[in-house]
């Protein structure tokens, strides 16, 4: 088959979802694909060095040729400015995309921002290219959630989008259970929709032994380590684990909570942090996705941590399905589908998101467990994701849907 990507980030970019790994991998199992994305720009905002935004740019990663068209770079705290980033590149897929791709027999849209419709759209009455709709986020559910839109009038209008784009699609993809319900209370038929948990990128996993040089050089040394791997943002609400960090200052010394990565909150995060003299809180920044492995090895708790929002409930962050095949134990802090897929893994316990105190006594259970009880915990979870969400357990079912949609 010829497979075409249509995707707002793609490598160098981290996405560890739907990016390079799995073309690689269509590639492998003799399928050819093309990729349609913009400029390299997440989670920063800004092009990456290297880069120049400039009408069409071609490249090839890994032998995957990439097509990349113009966008207004952003990815700050201005909602205005986000919207811009999101419509610029998908009104650049929309134009110039038709003219700069191959033709294909289907197209793979990984739903970020629910803009991506309208390539995925385009593609379909310009091309004749029928697509498969990855959603990963629902909207306007996270306009509404993260704070980006909250006008009535315009949710309506998004929402009334993404039931044309839902309408147009050969078949949607969901990464959850709660997702694919909610889906057909709007009224999407049940048999359109398919459930493929998300997996995580083969980089992520390292099952080595710690390595301890390592952890004496980020100072995680001879400490109980928290750690949190990922974006920053207000969907994150990570104010509320900086508080539960100043319940366990005085009390749990041991404890340590070690952030990694970046986002818009990390600049307030670190001023909190340091208004309440906590010593116990780590910031390591952004780092190469070929130095997350070893670092989610050091943990002796991986941490999951979303706002306590209705959307959420039926949402698995793709940083759950990482924890679980690094084989440490799993902190969840979001209710309904993820936290029933770490306890069904029995990989972990489950906090109540936002809440402070509940973050940090549920952190005291994980810190006077037995090592036996953790080290099972870590086994457990490894061996869940290895045999029901890996990456190749993903890839055969996307192909069959994708031959599915061919035959057609």
């Amino acid at each position: 088959m010829r497979i075409l990507f249509i995707t707002h980030y793609f490598q160098p970019e981290p996405n560890f979802f739907v990016g390079l790994p799995f073309a690689k991998e269509l590639v492998k199992r003799g399928h050819q694909v093309e990729v349609l994305t913009g400029f390299p720009n997440y989670p920063g905002g800004k092009i990456y060095d290297g880069y120049k935004v400039r009408p069409i740019f071609r490249e090839t990663l890994d032998g995957i040729p990439v097509i990349r068209v113009p966008l207004y770079p952003s990815h700050d705290r201005s909602s205005t400015k986000r919207i811009l980033s999101y419509l610029s590149l998908s009104l650049s897929q929309a134009t110039i995309g038709p003219f700069a791709v191959n033709n294909a027999d289907v197209a793979f849209v990984a739903q970020g921002p629910a803009s991506i419709g309208l390539p995925a759209v385009t593609h379909k009455l310009f091309r004749r290219i029928p697509f498969i709709y990855t959603i990963l986020d629902l909207w306007p559910d996270s306009l509404l959630s993260t704070g980006m839109l909250s006008n009535r009038f315009g949710l309506n209008m998004v929402d009334a989008w993404c039931k044309f784009v839902y309408k147009n699609a050969a078949k949607i993809v969901v990464v959850s259970q709660g997702l694919k319900k909610r889906l057909i209370e709007r009224g999407v038929p049940a048999e359109k929709i398919e459930v493929i948990y998300n997996w995580c990128d083969d980089s992520l996993i390292c099952r080595e032994e710690p390595n301890q040089q390592l952890a004496k050089k980020l100072g995680m040394d001879g400490r109980f380590n928290v750690v949190f791997a990922g974006n920053m943002g207000k969907a994150q609400a990570m104010d509320a684990v900086i508080k539960a960090a100043q319940i366990l200052q005085n009390d749990y010394k041991d404890i340590q909570f070690v952030l990694v990565g970046s986002g818009v909150e990390v600049e307030n995060l670190k001023k909190m942090t340091n208004e309440l003299s906590l010593d116990n809180v780590k910031f390591l920044g952004r780092k190469p996705i070929t130095e997350i492995g070893p670092i989610l090895r050091l943990a002796d708790v991986l941490f999951v941590h979303l706002k306590n929002d209705p959307l959420f409930e039926i949402t698995i962050p793709s940083k759950t399905q990482a924890y679980l095949a690094t084989g440490r134990p799993v902190l969840i802090g979001i209710k309904g589908d993820a936290a029933d897929l770490v306890e069904n893994a029995e990989a972990g316990l489950r906090c109540e998101p936002q809440n402070s105190q509940n973050i940090a006594e549920t952190i005291m259970k994980f810190y006077e467990m037995d090592k036996n009880q953790l080290l099972q915990m870590g086994i457990n979870g490894m061996n869940y994701y290895d045999h029901n969400l890996s990456f190749e357990i993903a890839v055969q079912r996307y192909l069959e849907i994708f031959e599915q949609t061919v035959k057609k």
